[in-house]
């Protein structure tokens, strides 16, 4: 059975914070806003003033920290105390991911969603995404139910650093090259056959407009080549993981991510950033020792990691516990053309300390 989730609607304009109050009021005049410190002053003072000019009421709740199961506990506590009819999330991807959760367990309650940043596709996607407070992956949650509006400003997106876009880019692309391999074994797969259709679609626009939209995010510019990109890695990545079947196709190089985010040394790598390097490490099992040419440069094109530098302590030890410990469903693993033993991640892994 395919079936897609995906939010109500999706509206993308430079400016938009200042139309937020025209966006909330057919919903609720009664809200919760959810945000964190830097967010929140990137959206101000047009976004506030905006609400004023439609009468609405709001109480505001910052994340401090990670997309935790007791930050979304709070959350969803404090909306119930306040009353709220609609929860606005502003902000990147553990503020989105801890609305959603919350949203999928209140069937009452209006999720809007106003990404600030295109690191990720969380504002989109249909999991939330959670983690422990020190910031390792504990699980991806499906959600039960779905923003009801995705908002995207390209001014705020402009106006923030370019690695966040980079990454973003990066954790886009990274649908097609985890899904594609799918379809050697499953040429007939419908579900699999339009996942792999919009992550090419999102790849097609990075080749033709990524550089151009990184070079307008560091001017501080919105250009209709940044539009584009900021469109491909929230909405056609965000889409391409809402496409979903009986038969399971999780991504393998986010499998490998969810790992390294339990290692200190490199918390301070983005999400894409992690997805970057796990893909050169898919690619190196998938190709025999050689990664597929185009994905490695665009992972340097977009200035992605490529060892496991930061480790210390014995790094072949430190890396053949990392090798055992990434997790991934069987019955999934047997659906790729390639194999995912410890020993082939052991060795993707050490290869890339010293190839690239």
């Amino acid at each position: 059975m395919l079936a897609i989730k995906s939010p109500r609607a999706y509206a993308h304009e430079a400016g938009l914070r200042a139309r937020a109050g025209e966006f909330i009021k057919p919903y609720a005049t009664h809200i919760r806003i959810f945000t964190s410190p830097n967010a929140w002053q990137a959206v101000n003072p047009e976004l506030t003033t905006s609400l004023e000019a439609h009468g609405i009421r709001w109480q505001l709740e910052y994340l401090h920290g990670e997309c935790t199961d007791d930050a979304i506990a709070t959350l969803q506590h404090n909306v119930e105390q306040q009353g709220a009819e609609l929860l606005f999330a502003i902000g990147g991807g553990r503020v989105l991911d801890a609305a959603k959760a919350v949203g999928s367990q209140m069937p009452e309650l209006t999720v809007i969603n106003f990404a600030t940043l295109a690191a990720t596709c969380a504002a989109w996607s249909p999991v939330a995404i959670i983690y422990t407070p020190e910031g390792g992956h504990v699980r991806s949650q499906p959600l039960g139910k779905m923003p009801e509006l995705v908002l995207v400003d390209s001014e705020v997106i402009a106006c923030s650093d370019a690695r966040y876009l980079k990454a973003g880019i990066v954790d886009a692309l990274a649908k097609y090259y985890e899904f594609r391999p799918y379809q050697r074994h499953n040429p007939d797969d419908l579900a699999l056959d339009l996942k792999v259709m919009t992550a090419l679609r999102a790849l097609d626009t990075f080749r033709q407009f990524g550089a151009e939209a990184v070079a307008a995010n560091q001017q501080q510019q919105v250009t209709p080549a940044l539009v584009k990109v900021i469109d491909a890695n929230i909405v056609l990545a965000g889409l391409a993981n809402s496409v979903r079947d009986v038969l399971p196709t999780p991504g393998f190089a986010h499998a490998i991510h969810n790992r390294l985010t339990h290692q200190p040394e490199l918390h301070h790598w983005l999400h894409g950033e992690k997805v970057g390097y796990s893909l050169l490490v898919q690619s190196l099992i998938e190709h025999d020792g050689v990664p597929d040419a185009e994905l490695l440069a665009l992972l340097r094109q977009y200035d992605m990691p490529l060892t496991l530098a930061p480790l210390s302590g014995d790094r072949a030890e430190r890396i053949r516990a990392i090798a055992q410990q990434i997790k991934f469903p069987a019955a999934s693993a047997e659906r790729l053309p390639f194999s995912l033993s410890a020993e082939a991640l052991e060795q993707a892994l050490l290869a890339t300390d010293n190839a690239f």
